[in-house]
């Protein structure tokens, strides 16, 4: 694969997934594991696009949208780290080192997005009022699009158009202080959408099993399908459960 290919395959990729053109298959395209096995096919070396994918799936296998907040981008470290790994023939496992400031830059770059999105909301709005349904339409998709083609398509070409040394070069010219306000900001990002999840839920009734949930993985350690299962058999319990009724079990 030429390297003007690879920029501008990885680059679209990264456009058309951030722009969550299809839900059903949004996880998908965003994870580091597909990623690696699509790259590697297409760099004739799958095996090590695999477990490149794979050690970054591992950092991120745990990780909780919560509320739609991302505490770091995936698919960008993902599509950055991965072809550094295949181009230069460098151990899988270093993608991890590459991924990680990578990531938290993403988030930098979805919070922008959300902000810039933000107006076009407001120019809807004002479209609805005037009744201009075609407006409406195109500041929900062709504004939209054309404004995450500007932030996301030009930072992941670039990358990978010129390859480690210049991505090692930009993450070096970082100052520290950024990058911990960076990675400050993707710990807090959870809290905010917990808190927004608590909101939707609206009901006083389960607010004490949120935070009990909470607290169990937080404090006990509970792993991501042991947290599942106990959330399942409570579920099933509060569907099933005889409920009184003005006295009378229903």
């Amino acid at each position: 694969m030429s390297t003007i290919t690879l920029a501008l395959v990885t680059a679209t990729w990264y456009w058309i997934g951030g722009s969550f053109i299809g839900y059903t298959i949004y996880p998908i395209v965003i994870s580091p594991s597909v990623i690696g096995m699509v790259l590697g096919f297409l760099y004739g070396d799958m095996t090590t696009g695999l477990i490149a994918g794979a050690s970054l799936e591992v950092i991120y296998i745990g990780m909780v949208n919560a509320g739609g907040n991302l505490p770091a981008d995936r698919m960008l470290a993902g599509l950055i780290a991965i072809p550094v790994v295949l181009a230069t023939g460098m151990k899988p496992e270093m993608a991890v080192s590459i991924a990680i400031p990578v990531g938290v830059i993403g988030v930098f770059i979805n919070n922008i997005r959300r902000t810039g999105n933000a107006f076009l909301i407001q120019k809807a709005d004002k479209f609805a009022e005037e009744g201009n349904i075609k407006g409406i339409q195109r500041c929900a998709t062709w504004y939209s699009l054309a404004f995450g083609f500007i932030l996301r398509f030009p930072i992941v070409f670039i990358a990978n158009y010129f390859g480690s040394d210049l991505i090692k070069s930009m993450l070096d010219q970082i100052p520290n202080w950024l990058m911990n306000g960076l990675n400050a900001m993707g710990g807090v990002l959870p809290a905010l959408g917990f808190a927004m999840t608590i909101f939707v839920i609206g009901k006083n009734r389960l607010i004490p099993l949120f935070i009990i949930g909470f607290f169990l993985v937080a404090y006990f350690e509970l792993s991501v399908m042991g947290a599942a299962i106990f959330a399942i058999c409570i579920a099933l319990l509060i569907t099933f459960w005889p409920k009184e009724n003005d006295g009378e079990v229903v």
